[in-house]
């Protein structure tokens, strides 16, 4: 089992900090870090956050989220061996193009470590700042990532959709990881195992209770038989579940996990303590 951490670029009060976090990880033997994205808080929303019954994510304007790009690249600088996720970048409302050069020059940067975890979104109020429509986000994300892997594939890009009109470029570096950066695909609603099935290396799922991600897995193992892909080659990152030691884990990865991924603030006040104490007890 592999041990992530996250998030290393949220509240953070200095790049020291920042930094500090990672290297202690790094340290301590977990395998990677991961970061959280949101442009912008707004004061008041509508959307529904999905992932708490209140609808709203706990964050509040005025909390720092530092970009998550910009914060891996830090520390990849400072680390040597510590993998670099994105837990998840909104993919929807950037610009790909962008986005597949960021994404290959930080692989080129981190000398092959990063995994780009990517998601349709949930916070129109967020699009609707970035000049972006929130409807057919879906679609948009999809054409995304078969566009982007043309970037990354060091050929003459040649892509027309309802969304690009690429043609008769190339963009270097490449990236370190073949045939390209990992594509991480986080949620766990709407056509997710579809789109992991046709498009994605890897699942983030935000799924802490084994039987719960048993079930999930299932219904991924079937839509890579429906389009014909192996599904062990996808790697499945999902949530620690927060208590149980070693055993839980023994039981997560029975039920098909790959990685577990600790949030900082599930560890207790000193995050220090708490991310040591787990690699003494757990990862060790």
């Amino acid at each position: 089992m592999k041990f992530g951490l996250i998030p290393v670029n949220i509240g953070v009060e200095s790049v020291d900090q920042m930094v500090g976090l990672a290297q202690l990880a790094e340290h301590a033997g977990y395998e990677s870090v991961w970061t959280f994205e949101h442009v912008i808080v707004p004061l008041d929303y509508e959307s529904k956050y999905p992932y708490d019954a209140s609808g709203k994510m706990g964050a509040a304007p005025e909390s720092p989220f530092v970009d998550p790009l910009l914060a891996l690249t830090a520390v990849a600088a400072s680390t040597k061996t510590l993998r670099l996720g994105t837990g998840v970048n909104i993919l929807s409302q950037v610009n790909p193009l962008y986005m597949a050069k960021q994404a290959a020059s930080l692989d080129f940067i981190s000398n092959g470590r990063f995994m780009l975890g990517v998601g349709i979104g949930w916070l129109r109020e967020e699009f609707e700042a970035l000049g972006v429509p929130f409807e057919r986000r879906g679609a948009r994300f999809d054409d995304y990532v078969v566009a982007m892997k043309k970037v990354w594939s060091g050929e003459v890009v040649e892509h027309q959709s309802d969304f690009i009109n690429w043609s008769g470029f190339k963009s270097y570096p490449l990236p370190v990881q073949k045939p390209h950066v990992p594509v991480v695909m986080g949620g766990a609603a709407g056509k997710i195992y579809e789109r992991i099935a046709r498009h994605g290396d890897g699942w983030y799922a935000p799924i802490a209770d084994p039987a719960e991600l048993k079930a999930a897995l299932d219904k991924l193992r079937a839509a890579c038989d429906a389009h014909d892909r192996d599904f062990d080659d996808i790697e499945i990152t999902t949530m620690w579940p927060g208590r149980g030691g070693k055993e839980a884990v023994e039981v997560m990865a029975e039920a098909g996990a790959h990685r577990l991924v600790v949030p900082i603030f599930a560890l207790g006040e000193n995050p220090v303590e708490g991310i040591q104490k787990l690699a003494e007890e757990v990862i060790a």
